[in-house]
């Protein structure tokens, strides 16, 4: 980072920066796939009568996107047959996750709900497919550019991942009410292109960090096991698993030290109110007497210039304040906006109150999506860049994931309103830990001054 502080127009001058750019493409191909197996994929449930509990269940497709970690090293450093040769590591991983997507969303569109068994087995293809594509995306986004982008680069991921968030919420809502839900989700899958054509013309970026700390690591294995006697093919096998699982976790432990635990626990928690809302918000709505035009309109496309508003704020907030501050203001605001969708369940379907409640909930999704994503992004070694994001991401929405799938018990059995209530509350620890992490920095602000 260098001393220089850009004028605005400097600063305005990094989003003309072609990864910059093209950020805002891969964004759109990273967020397309989510509402798809997600609460447009409820809408369409609860638009055939399928009941709210099995609806509740259908969250747990997404907890694919949570256990993304799992297989992260392999993405991180097994390259692919042909597409690795001739794209890059970064570049063939993510075509090969575009490729299960848009063939995944094929499929969902041919079975529909009169099979829910084999809807749910082709929504976790399409869930699969995203996950890995978003890692290879997460770790293109932070090699791509020097540090004094990353701000830009997380700006414009946002804005391209809300654009795809409202083409699959709005566009297949507005497909569906004139069309049929066939092929709203035969659309979806032809806009996968966007994605594809872009991982063609961008470039893959330099791994040069990379290969100096695998050539360090590669002293420490050769040292452990030098003297063992085992086939030379077990020793490149645990080579691999030393190198890519292993290294990438003892280095955050060592640099965060037993604090580590701390922040992993916020990264968990943080996304947990929102999470566990999102899988009632459609069914709500039409519960409600909302139609899915009402909803396209008001929820999606108004909602979607709401959260790129937040995100511009936030990223300006960042700049002056630092991350603290916008991630405390947004983990009080989402948790907040809860409170106001409990109020408007106790109201009548008047898009007034509608229109008011998602101006709220959707500026302060944006507003703390960014600043998540800019921390998460701190957090990260370069050496280690698809495994250790993936780590983030998947603790980020894993515990969200799962008790979502609880949330139509809960809808059925209490009613909106103590739902929303229970999704507020479970904000409370985020905002907590957010004070937390405040407090350290401070402390080490003030040790490193002294």
């Amino acid at each position: 980072m260098t001393d220089h502080s850009p004028d605005w127009r400097e600063a305005a001058l990094i989003y003309t920066n072609p990864r910059v750019i093209a950020m805002a493409f891969l964004g759109f191909s990273a967020g397309l796939p989510f509402l798809l197996v997600f609460s447009t994929l409820t809408a369409w449930l609860r638009d055939e009568e399928v009941s709210r509990t099995a609806i509740g269940f259908f969250a747990w497709v997404g907890i694919t996107y949570s256990v993304k970690v799992l297989w992260a090293p392999v993405i991180d450093r097994l390259p692919l047959p042909l597409l690795t040769s001739g794209l890059g590591q970064r570049r063939g991983w993510m075509l090969a996750g575009q490729l299960g997507i848009a063939l995944g969303l094929l499929a969902m569109s041919l079975a529909g709900p009169g099979d829910l068994v084999l809807l749910s087995l082709f929504a976790l293809l399409v869930a699969f497919s995203s996950a890995t594509q978003d890692i290879a995306i997460d770790a293109y986004r932070i090699e791509a550019v020097i540090d004094e982008y990353q701000g830009a680069m997380s700006a414009s991921y946002v804005f391209g991942y809300r654009v795809a968030l409202l083409v699959a919420g709005a566009g297949a809502l507005y497909l569906a009410e004139y069309f049929n839900w066939t092929l709203a989700y035969q659309a979806m899958a032809a806009l996968v292109g966007i994605g594809i054509l872009t991982v063609l013309l961008v470039r893959e970026p330099d791994h040069s960090d990379a290969e100096v700390q695998r050539r360090q690591e590669q002293r420490v294995i050769d040292f452990l096991v030098r003297a063992a006697d085992r086939p030379a093919w077990l020793r490149r096998l645990q080579a691999w698993v030393i190198g890519a699982v292993i290294c990438p976790f003892v280095d955050f432990f060592e640099r965060n030290g037993r604090f580590a635990i701390v922040v992993l626990l916020f990264v968990a928690v943080f996304r947990l109110s929102d999470i566990a809302m999102g899988i009632m918000a459609n069914p709500f709505y039409l519960d409600m007497g909302y139609t899915k035009a009402e909803i396209a309109s008001v929820a999606k496309v108004f909602g979607f210039f709401m959260s790129i508003a937040g995100s511009a704020v936030c990223g300006v907030l960042v700049v002056k304040w630092g991350i603290y501050r916008p991630l405390l203001i947004g983990a009080v605001a989402v948790a907040g906006t809860n409170l106001l969708f409990a109020l408007l369940s106790l109201l009548s379907a008047e898009v007034s109150y509608l229109v008011i409640v998602i101006s709220a909930d959707n500026v302060s999704g944006g507003f703390a999506a960014t600043a998540f994503v800019a921390y998460l992004s701190s957090l990260v070694n370069r050496s280690y860049t698809a495994t250790q994001y993936a780590l983030f991401s998947s603790l980020m929405t894993l515990p969200g994931k799962f008790i979502s799938g609880f949330s139509g018990v809960v809808v059925d059995g209490f009613g909106y309103f103590t739902f929303f209530i229970v999704a507020a509350a479970l904000g409370l620890p985020a905002i907590l830990l957010v004070i937390t992490l405040m407090a350290r920095a401070r402390r080490l602000k003030q040790t490193a001054g002294e």
